[in-house]
């Protein structure tokens, strides 16, 4: 039987580590993330997974540090696996067990190394994205390829929509090459780093919404950053907009960058000309629709706001 050590968080580290009990794998320690109580904690979690399975948990703040790495070596463990752990971890920590270090990553590497693939799949308009299982090194997400799965990402997929695909992907893709991993009869692929670029962490300001863009643009922006992400937004004098849900439509009008009630419904008129329908918005925390959007401004009749 393979052992295994694992780092991991989020819902993709608790499918994968079903997973590996499911097939058997012994897996010696578990090693994840406390909580940010200041984060929204939307995801399941590791920790209740392991020990529920009775599976030693640890939470270090570095698990580069010699603690840890002293531990991981007392495991012996033939395998370590990272399944959304979100610290690097260093050589001397992939160099702890007996065969070989493996990452789960939420794109169709070489696409979208670095942080929050998936997000950064949606902004830049692609229509499918997946899981890869790559060897681990230093460096990150570069390593030889294992085995990946695709999943489609359809026009108003949002974010968590994605993610959920993604998560699936992950758990399907690790299901179908764990038995060639133990076995070591798996293939690795080497990574074409220039088919790919590497993406950075996104922070809740870079949800602001940039009016002089096209419609496709925005709106791949606002599905990307909806729910359970902080949301898409801009600021008015009446205080913060954000939008949660659009959809682009196959009309057009001449103008500059506004909001406005149409038969009944809310749009955005972008710097292409084309329309966005608003589905979900709110304006300091209140619902913001056709039916009140003249309320929230004071009770004046004007229905347009330039933006």
């Amino acid at each position: 039987m393979a052992s295994a050590v694992v780092f991991a968080y989020h819902n993709v580290g608790v499918r994968c580590l079903a997973v590996l009990i499911a097939q058997g794998v012994d897996v010696r320690l578990v090693v994840t993330h406390q909580n940010n109580s200041s984060e929204n904690i939307w995801f399941d979690s590791v920790k209740e997974l392991a020990e529920s399975y009775d599976i030693l948990v640890i939470t270090p703040d570095n698990p580069n540090s010699p603690e840890v790495i002293a531990q991981l070596k007392d495991c012996q463990a033939d395998f370590l696996f990272s399944f959304y752990y979100r610290t690097m971890l260093s050589r001397a920590v992939l160099e702890t067990v007996k065969r070989s270090a493996f990452n789960m990553h939420g794109s169709l590497l070489p696409k979208y190394r670095g942080r929050v693939p998936v997000n950064w799949a949606i902004i830049q308009g692609e229509v499918e994205t997946g899981a890869t299982l790559h060897v681990m090194n230093e460096k990150p997400d570069n390593g030889a390829i294992v085995d990946q799965f695709t999943v489609p990402i359809l026009p108003d997929d949002t974010g968590a929509q994605v993610f959920n695909k993604v998560t699936v992907a992950a758990e399907l893709v690790l299901d179908r090459c764990l038995p060639d991993l133990v076995a070591g009869k798996a293939k690795f692929t080497p990574q074409d780093l220039s088919k790919g670029a590497y993406f950075g962490g996104r922070k809740a300001e870079d949800g602001r919404i940039n009016w002089q863009q096209p419609a496709r643009v925005i709106h791949n922006l606002v599905r990307a950053v909806s729910k359970p992400y902080p949301g898409a937004f801009f600021d008015i004098v009446q205080g913060q907009i954000i939008i949660w849900q659009t959809r682009v439509m196959n009309l057009s009008e001449t103008g500059k960058p506004a909001l406005f009630v149409k038969n009944n419904a809310l749009y955005a008129r972008c710097a292409d000309s084309q329309l966005l329908r608003v589905l979900k918005a709110e304006l300091n925390g209140q619902p913001l629709d056709a039916n009140n959007f003249k309320l929230r401004f004071d009770g004046e009749e004007i229905i347009m706001l330039t933006i």
